[in-house]
């Protein structure tokens, strides 16, 4: 499955949408871009009449005259070319920043069952891949293609001003340039679509490999792996040398279709010129306009390349905005603490249940240890009972209110899954921890760090809280990783935590302090611990046993162990052990 993309016109529509924000500024661009251009048109209009004033005689003072107010023009086109490239740069950077923010929030808001189902290689693809095509266009295409088109309309404009008649012969190109464009443009936005495809799909398949390479090496899948990668990478290739050909075609075209005005225009001058129609003057201005022309109108054309594989891209990242939310808040607030799971069931392919009808009622402040054999469902049923996906029939509640109808922030405030992967952000510590409350004091923080035993080692970094870690910044150790996301969790203050593998990477004989760091998070709270090791199980309230999609058992362990059924002999089989 992938995320879903745009259609063209809903790519048109929210570009339109984009720039119509900014017309003030882009008017503004537009004119400076017109007066750096109006600048640039003052030397071949200047040669024009300097070769007309020469032909019927002149004086050395008038040349020298002409040859200021040439120094001039072309000082000012300098000036004015700088500020304009400059301001367009801005906005370029403005409106990349409104897009760049836009498309994270909704990609932090993505259901994460699409996401799942989507697999890593597309969303990373929309995320790398696309967003840099199209900031590559927006920061540096968007101001160019202002200038271009200023440029070559005013130069067209200020051609026919000249000498209509000789101007007549530019327009000899236009067929052929047509046809080649409409023919590309037809060929182009299919092709690049395929080509993001197919690099979404090669980031996906590396990215795999890398992340699991210790599966890879432990089951001998190696060869598998590269035989998978060579595949991706060829159709890669394929979809480059696709829109490879389709470019050198175009650039064919169009090197002939600039080629033909400037010849067409010095026949057709000099045959207006034998009949006395025009001056050499005004044929040679129009001339220098075509040669002119030729570079603002070859660069148009490559950023309307460059604007195709942006297009391809920006349907990729805006077609994200398409994905239909899993859940809708109804405004309902939670009245009380209690969650009640009744009827759960959960399917991740349609058809094929994986949770059948579970009924389970969490008693505030229990800990509830969920065990039983591997594909048995734990960690689904954990994430229904945190709210991470909307049962496919069923309810889990909490307070009376269906998860799924609470917002996002309200609902995290009951119930948080902890998983045994932790993230340290690029920023500073304190940026780290208010992720969980943006409006969490330092005071705050710190006693988060002190809940979690970690306030020592956070006081000692170079810059304490405001100590940059993440990439490039200072390292943290796994286990002050694992403290970091605990410290979150204190900030965000839920009542029930569901615990997934949370304390996997926790080695009591190398860091101790963790266990305390978890159990100090721990107190007051109810807990459900997905167990993998049966002493967690032994130290709950309650254990729920999980077979097939179903709960088999549910008790204490003491109860469960004397009724020897399947706990039992998990129990004694881990024992053994």
């Amino acid at each position: 499955m992938q995320l879903p993309v745009a259609d063209a016109r809903t790519v048109r529509r929210f570009s339109g949408r984009l720039l119509r924000d900014y017309r003030a500024r882009l008017t503004a661009v537009v004119g400076l871009q017109g007066l750096a251009a109006v600048a640039s048109l003052a030397v071949p209009w200047v040669l024009g009449g300097l070769v007309d004033d020469v032909a019927t005689g002149t004086t050395a003072r008038h040349v020298n005259t002409m040859a200021g107010v040439l120094i001039g023009a072309v000082l000012a086109q300098t000036v004015l070319t700088r500020y304009a490239h400059r301001s367009a740069m801005i906005l370029g950077e403005e409106i990349f920043a409104v897009l760049r923010e836009q498309f994270l929030s909704t990609v932090t808001h993505l259901p994460l069952s699409t996401v799942e189902r989507a697999g890593t290689g597309d969303l990373l693809g929309r995320t790398t891949n696309d967003v840099d095509r199209v900031q590559w266009v927006v920061r540096f295409g968007v101001p160019r293609v202002l200038v271009t088109l200023t440029t070559i309309l005013l130069t067209l404009g200020a051609a026919f001003l000249a000498s209509p008649l000789t101007a007549l012969a530019l327009g000899v190109g236009i067929p052929v340039l047509l046809v080649a464009t409409r023919w590309y443009l037809r060929l182009a936005p299919p092709a690049y679509r395929a080509n993001a495809e197919a690099y979404a799909e090669l980031n996906g398949v590396l990215t795999e490999s890398v992340e699991h390479a210790e599966t890879v090496d432990a089951l001998g899948l190696g060869r598998r792996r590269r035989e998978r990668t060579d595949e991706a990478i060829g159709r890669t290739w394929q979809t480059e040398m696709r829109t490879l050909k389709m470019r050198v075609h175009l650039f064919f075209w169009l090197g002939i279709s600039f080629a033909l005005p400037v010849a067409a225009v010095v026949l057709w001058g000099t045959w207006l010129v034998t009949r006395d129609l025009v001056t050499v003057g005004a044929v040679t201005t129009v001339a220098l306009y075509a040669v002119q022309v030729r570079h603002p109108v070859s660069e148009l054309l490559m950023w309307i390349d460059e604007i195709q594989v942006a297009s391809a891209s920006l349907a990729r990242i805006i077609g994200v905005d398409l994905v239909e939310p899993d859940r809708q808040a109804t405004g309902r607030h939670a009245q009380g603490s209690d969650i009640v799971a009744h009827g759960v069931r959960y399917a991740y392919r349609a058809g094929e249940d994986v949770l059948h009808g579970i009924d389970l009622e969490l008693v505030p402040g229990e800990r509830l240890a969920v065990v039983g054999p591997s594909g048995a469902g734990k960690s689904t049923l954990g994430r229904m009972l945190a709210g991470i996906h909307p049962p496919t029939g069923g309810s889990v509640t909490v307070g009376g209110v269906p998860l799924v109808d609470l917002p996002e922030e309200e609902l995290r405030s009951h119930v948080a899954l902890v998983t045994q992967e932790h993230h340290v952000f690029v920023g500073s510590l304190a940026d780290n921890l208010r992720l969980a409350r943006a409006d969490a004091s330092d005071a705050d923080l710190e006693r988060a760090l002190a809940t979690v035993d970690a306030l020592d080692w956070a006081r000692a970094l170079p810059e304490g809280l405001d100590t940059a870690v993440g990439s490039g910044g200072a390292h943290l150790s796994p286990a002050q990783a694992q403290q970091l996301a605990l410290a979150r969790l204190v900030l965000l203050d839920p009542h029930t935590l569901v615990l997934d593998e949370a304390t996997s990477l926790l080695d009591p004989r190398a860091a101790r302090h963790l266990e305390r760091s978890l159990s100090a998070v721990l107190t007051g709270r109810t807990v459900v611990a997905i167990a993998h090791r049966l002493h967690t199980a032994h130290d709950a309230d309650r254990v729920a046993v999980v077979e097939d999609g179903r709960i088999v058992e549910i008790g204490p362990h003491a109860e469960l162990v004397a009724a020897g059924g399947e706990y039992a002999a998990l129990w004694h089989s881990w024992q053994q052990e």
